[in-house]
């Protein structure tokens, strides 16, 4: 039997958009043997956007119409804690510069709480300009801002009192009494293929959230990860690595066999985590189970 510990995507977004589903979902994901229970992020979908969805949007179609019916991530991860027990819970990923890092910290941290402890942040740049334009961020300094957010989260985390005084942000020195049960913090995961992101991942992150590149391709970007982590005098081989498959018709993960081949690479590669988003493949909430039932199965047998 397979040692993954397999993850599935919540109902959030396109025709499974459905916050009063969410608690249900998730509570029979559990049930069926899932491990962890995933969301996204998307903050808007502009009309004429700056910048099309990387993975094959054109002027004619910048991005998956599914994106327009885009429930909360955190009310998504609040139900989904409210109505389960063990599977752990993770964002694949929030778009962290979009967010204030005092009530992100807020928000994570009581999402910990409330799910005694079984929290992943997973975070990302995300590719959609316009988000930044529309909360107010700059683009060009992105991933330093990421950088920087993450050691103020691990701040509010463990510190008490805290502070934080930077060109881009001053908390002034507060007592902070909400704690997270994963101590020092929960794990943070980063998402990113470009060098800059993955070396980032190895300085500074818990594990890295690739999407479903062939192997050859993952191996390779794994190395610019464990190469930068031993730079920083940090052990690679703790640190964790959740595969994303998106499955869609027409794409290389067209069926639940194809979507069962490719994660069984994966664990002969070494990855123990992987997520598998149903959106694209699931007519309903429930032929998403139907489905998940068939993939956990297929997997583990």
């Amino acid at each position: 039997m397979t040692a993954l510990r397999l993850g599935l995507a919540l109902p959030q977004y396109g025709k499974l958009a459905d916050p009063s589903a969410v608690a249900g979902f998730a509570a029979a994901a559990e049930d069926l043997g899932f491990a962890s229970l995933w969301v996204g992020d998307r903050v808007l979908t502009p009309i004429a956007p700056q910048t099309y969805y990387p993975g094959g949007g054109t002027p004619e179609r910048p991005y998956p119409p599914d994106f327009v019916h885009f429930v909360d991530p955190f009310v998504a991860l609040t139900a989904a804690a409210g109505a389960t027990k063990t599977a752990r819970l993770g964002s694949s990923t929030l778009n962290g510069p979009l967010y204030s890092p005092v009530l992100l910290a807020r928000s994570l941290t009581s999402l910990d709480v409330l799910s005694g402890g079984r929290l992943d942040v997973g975070l990302g740049l995300g590719w959609l300009r316009d988000e930044y334009t529309a909360t107010g961020v700059p683009w060009e300094s992105r991933g330093a801002q990421l950088t920087e957010l993450i050691g103020v989260l691990r701040k509010f985390w463990t510190a008490d009192p805290v502070g934080h005084r930077s060109d881009r942000w001053e908390v002034p020195d507060s007592l902070v009494g909400l704690r997270p049960v994963q101590q020092p913090g929960p794990p943070v995961l980063l998402g990113g293929m470009s060098e800059p992101a993955l070396r980032r991942i190895g300085r500074i992150a818990d594990g890295w959230l690739p999407g479903g590149l062939p192997v050859p391709v993952l191996r390779r970007l794994w190395t610019v990860v464990t190469e930068a982590a031993e730079q920083a005098g940090r052990d690679p081989g703790a640190l964790r690595r959740v595969l994303r498959i998106n499955p869609a018709p027409g794409s290389a993960a067209a069926t639940i066999e194809d979507v069962a081949t490719q994660l069984k690479a994966a664990e002969a590669e070494g990855f123990t985590e992987a997520l598998v988003d149903l959106h694209y493949l699931a007519e309903t909430g429930p032929h998403a189970l139907e489905l998940a039932g068939e993939l956990h199965a297929a997997v583990h047998r």
